[in-house]
């Protein structure tokens, strides 16, 4: 694949996870804070006076701000505390690939947790998030109370679609792009918040892509996503005895909704499955009234 190929392929996966988000014109009222993991400064925002905390973990190409309405919706219930992941807007940026394993980006959770001052917390993310969502959840289960997920299904899922589903693994291309060498000399701030509406919020993310580094942005995926040749895990699940709710925009064309299947049998706590017809792989964006009241209800609701 030569580099013209790969700047398309970038190109189209910016367009691709396009949302039609007319984002509301006021935020969240939030306090700053960074914590220190491991050397590693790790930036969050927090909401909300009392009640139980909620951590939330962003995706690519996103901040903490993607979670803007959902903190305002939870904020009257919980403490909510939004995460900038290494790498992104004003959290550290450290070099080497190493440095963007699963297990670093679960401890800066864990970091923010006990910053806090608390033991455990609801942990919620989109894509990357919610990847290391799932891995906080099954490697730190005594600090997780509750987990939602928003379009990342099961890590079991989405290996056996890579490992069986032809579509899936065609979708998945723009992460093969990523994983090139210099792939992130093909990023622009601008490219990477084209897909924002309005003015104003375009240009808050576009001043949060220059803040971040494209090459540690990229290294979630180099050292994380997998490659082929794709084979099905088929190891024995590590098995979540805490409530799981799923949401999942029907329309994400980068993680297809097929990876879905059969997530009940990983889990030993009860799932709550939301599908959302005419959203996209920002199902948070696409329709964050619906995905705010349905989080909120889900943590309300008596286990």
């Amino acid at each position: 694949m030569n580099f013209n190929t790969h700047r398309c392929l970038a190109a189209v996966f910016v367009v691709t996870l396009s949302v039609a988000w007319a984002v509301r014109a006021e935020d969240a009222e939030v306090a700053h804070h960074y914590t220190d993991n491991d050397g590693v400064k790790i930036h969050y925002v927090t909401a909300g006076d009392s009640g139980p905390l909620a951590v939330m973990i962003h995706g690519f190409p996103d901040f903490w701000y993607s979670w803007n309405e959902q903190i305002k919706a939870l904020q009257s219930t919980h403490r909510v505390a939004a995460i900038d992941q290494r790498g992104y807007n004003r959290s550290g940026k450290p070099k080497g690939l190493e440095n963007y394993a699963i297990p670093k980006l679960v401890s800066d959770v864990a970091a923010v947790i006990r910053d806090m001052g608390e033991k455990k917390a609801v942990i919620v993310g989109h894509d990357w998030g919610g990847m290391v969502a799932w891995s906080f959840a099954m490697s730190k289960p005594e600090m997780t109370d509750r987990l939602a997920v928003l379009n990342l299904p099961h890590p079991k899922g989405l290996n056996r679609e890579l490992a069986n589903n032809p579509d899936q693994q065609r979708n998945s291309q723009y992460a093969r792009a990523f994983q090139l060498p210099g792939a992130h000399k093909l990023l622009t701030a601008e490219r990477l918040a084209g897909w924002v509406k309005g003015e104003a919020k375009r240009a808050k993310y576009i001043e949060a892509m220059k803040r971040s580094d494209f090459e540690a942005m990229l290294n979630y995926y180099k050292r994380n996503y997998p490659r082929p040749p794709y084979e099905e895990d088929m190891s024995d699940p590590v098995r979540l005895k805490v409530p799981v709710l799923l949401i999942h925009g029907l329309d994400d064309k980068a993680l297809l909704h097929g990876a879905l299947n059969r997530t009940w049998e990983w889990l030993d706590g009860d799932l709550t499955l939301v599908t959302i017809p005419g959203a996209g792989h920002f199902v948070h964006h696409d329709k964050p009234a619906l995905v705010s009241r349905t989080l909120k209800m889900w943590l309300l609701r008596d286990r």
